[in-house]
């Protein structure tokens, strides 16, 4: 840093550090706070090398533009107030701070109590907000960027339409941390990158990546030896995680993001991020200070308490400790701008929002109509991005109540394909709103069957290999005596828990976790796989491995190769959904004729060809019959222990191909150009559907 740079008074417009001809423009929100002094090093283990007081508000905005700085300059904050937890106030003057608009930070955001002191368990009740230690040493600098310092190389978004999206949510780390990954940078951005053409023959074009936000990782994980390897508890909503980085030059994990964005695009695919918005990494008001908390506690947290302590704690919807206040317009700025950097600057091409009903919760609870989603709903900026709720929280389950333009994750599909799969009584009616896109649940509101996220695995619960493994979850290595994670998982181990090499357990795993690849993209919707599932990647039976960042979460790659047979068959099956457009219309599934008829283009079907007996709580199989126009698709899965002879009811003159059949092996089992199937002269067709499989039939003229 050059010696004595002039100050000057800067703008409070943008936020944050913004690098400028001539020097670095420094912008930090805080209402309450009775002063703010930047701080300036040229090395993060270093004191500081200058400490300036900023003495311009405006609007609340503190500011200063320190001429001869560049980008790379680290830097941090000291904000002075009142320390008063009842009032809400928690100011701390001796302890560093991170800038809440950082666009890179030099290092890891460790647990700071446990980097001056040796962790003591018997102190986790410790309100660590009272420590007075200057902690400018531990916590890690802040970086200025030049946004504009990359080559996109002509970079464009591939604007790939909901209703032909096929979303692979995945591990930035996890995807390539594996030995047997063979990438040259495992676990990082660039070692994503090696591995793009395994997505690419897939046929995915969407990857929704978990949480790539700086975080912060919490102390009873590091007690335990663990990390929050899943992300959740975000720091910096402007910074890339740098632990992802294959470098250690400062910021460097921007540049190799900004690479990742751009290769995934040239590939044709999209880049979707789990943000959370709904809580910091700070935790409870026993956690540590480390940005929000010391720069205005009182704004940016929704605080609750009692009579005798009434802001003293926070309000804690999310269950990690705290809430943001969504309902505050410096938060809504701050998540506004954070969208709008990614959106714009990183190029990424939408947002899936971790526990969204929190964002929608006014003083009277959750409104679709709240002030961060008209914010939403009015930026230019977000229009041509795809937004994707998570619809509920620790206190509500919002699905199907958010606005026109928001897609939700639909648990309602999850829950259900998972009963059908393992054969449950009683599910077929509502396998069928869950199959042609649960309108019951976006079918009045302006939106249509592709604002449906359908899953039947993600990140949080079993994998498919799993579920179908597992009758019960196996959590012991997280530390919490396998009390953590969901007990409902309507899972079925198919006659042995976890591995096996019984020859008949491993074929019906097999042939079901087919069915749930059909389950899942033969739907109307937007299907999402989880990343791995594909090779029946397995966390052992862990339903909850948030913290175990090693092999039980990463991909083993040995698994492609002895689980060929599951990955040709999914990627037959995208390859057949493109092949006929019925299969990837998202829309709820009627149409009209010239004279304005409602003609309904699905048609639902018993074994016999008959219609569906839908208060039949003893019917384990649902069929259905797809008009295609040129073509018509029959559909029969069945769940039942069965031999089913399905008679779709065929036109006259017309032909029979078979496309799909789970219960085949690989090679039979998925046939784009389909199979042609005898028919016997006089007689009604039947074709013999194996017990806990699904067919696919194709009916054409005459071949």
């Amino acid at each position: 840093m050059p010696p004595m740079s002039r100050v000057s008074a800067g703008s409070h417009y943008p936020l944050g550090a913004t690098a400028a001809d001539g020097g670095v423009n420094f912008a930090l929100f805080s209402q309450n706070a009775r002063g703010v002094a930047l701080l300036l090093f040229d090395d993060p283990a270093a004191p500081p090398s200058r400490t300036i007081a900023l003495e311009n508000r405006t609007k609340y905005v503190w500011h200063a533009f320190v001429e001869g700085l560049k980008p790379g300059q680290l830097y941090g904050y000291k904000v002075d107030g009142e320390y008063d937890p009842p009032s809400g106030a928690r100011f701390n003057a001796n302890k560093l701070l991170l800038d809440p608009y950082a666009k890179a930070l030099t290092g890891k955001v460790r647990n700071l109590d446990n980097l001056l002191l040796a962790y003591d368990a018997s102190s986790a009740d410790r309100d660590l907000s009272l420590d007075t230690r200057d902690n400018s040493r531990v916590l890690p600098k802040c970086i200025v960027v030049d946004d504009a310092a990359f080559d996109w190389r002509g970079d464009h978004a591939p604007r790939i339409p909901l209703e032909k999206l096929f979303i692979y949510e995945m591990h930035v780390k996890g995807f390539t941390a594996h030995p047997s990954s063979g990438v040259a940078k495992p676990g990082t951005y660039l070692g994503f990158v090696e591995k793009i053409p395994h997505l690419k023959e897939l046929g995915v074009n969407a990857v929704e990546l978990l949480p790539v936000h700086e975080r912060y990782d919490d102390d009873f994980l590091l007690s335990r030896g663990l990390t929050n390897y899943w992300g959740y508890n975000t720091i910096g909503f402007f910074a890339p995680e740098c632990s992802y980085s294959s470098q250690s030059s400062p910021g460097c994990q921007v540049k190799e993001f900004k690479t990742l964005v751009r290769e995934l695009h040239a590939a044709g695919i999209e880049v979707i991020l789990d943000v959370v918005f709904n809580h910091s990494g700070e935790g409870s008001e026993l956690g540590p200070t480390i940005s929000f908390r010391g720069i205005d506690n009182q704004t940016y947290y929704a605080l609750t308490g009692t009579r005798e302590h009434p802001y003293r704690y926070y309000t804690n919807f999310s269950g990690c400790g705290n809430t943001l206040d969504s309902s505050a317009a410096p938060v809504i700025r701050l998540v506004m701008d954070s969208l709008r950097y990614w959106t714009e600057i990183m190029h990424v091409d939408g947002f899936r929002f971790d526990l969204a009903s929190v964002l929608g919760r006014e003083k009277a609870g959750f409104e679709r109509t709240s002030g961060f989603f008209d914010t939403v709903s009015q930026d230019p900026a977000l229009q041509r991005v795809k937004l994707i709720a998570e619809p509920w929280d620790i206190g509500t389950y919002q699905l199907g109540n958010f606005p026109v333009d928001w897609s939700e994750w639909n648990g309602r599909f999850r829950d259900t394909a998972r009963r059908f799969l393992k054969g449950d009584r009683a599910v077929v009616r509502d396998l069928g709103w869950r199959l042609t896109g649960s309108a019951d649940l976006y079918g009045d509101d302006g939106r249509s069957a592709y604002n449906s996220i359908n899953f039947i695995t993600c990140h949080d619960g079993f994998t498919l290999h799993d579920l179908l493994s597992c009758s019960g979850k196996h959590n012991e290595a997280n530390g919490e005596g396998n009390r953590d994670g969901t007990d409902d998982n309507a899972s079925w181990n198919c006659g042995a828990e976890g591995e096996t090499t019984d020859p008949g357990v491993l074929s019906l795993r097999m042939r079901q976790a087919k069915n749930a690849m059909c389950l899942l993209l033969f739907s109307s919707g937007t299907p999402m796989i989880l990343g791995g599932d594909e090779m029946l990647r397995s966390q052992g039976g862990n339903n909850n491995a948030y913290c175990q960042d090693n092999a039980a979460s990463w991909f083993d790659w040995a698994r492609r190769s002895r689980c060929d047979e599951l990955f040709q068959f999914t990627k037959g099956l995208i390859s057949l959904c493109r092949a006929y457009p019925i299969l990837q219309q998202r829309k709820f599934l009627t149409s009209e004729d010239a004279d304005g008829n409602t003609i309904p283009d699905i048609e639902w079907l018993g074994v016999a060809g008959e219609s569906m007996k839908w208060d039949d709580d003893g019917c384990r199989w649902i069929g259905c019959a797809l008009d295609g126009g040129a073509y018509r698709l029959f559909l029969f899965f069945n769940s039942s222990e069965m031999c089913l002879p399905f008679r779709p009811p065929l036109r006259a003159g017309m032909g029979l191909l078979r496309l799909v059949d789970s219960n085949l092996r690989s090679g039979e089992d998925v046939m784009i150009d389909g199979f042609l199937l005898p028919r016997a002269q006089g007689k009604a067709f039947e074709y013999l559907v194996s017990p806990r499989s699904v067919v696919v039939l194709v009916e054409k003229g005459e071949i």
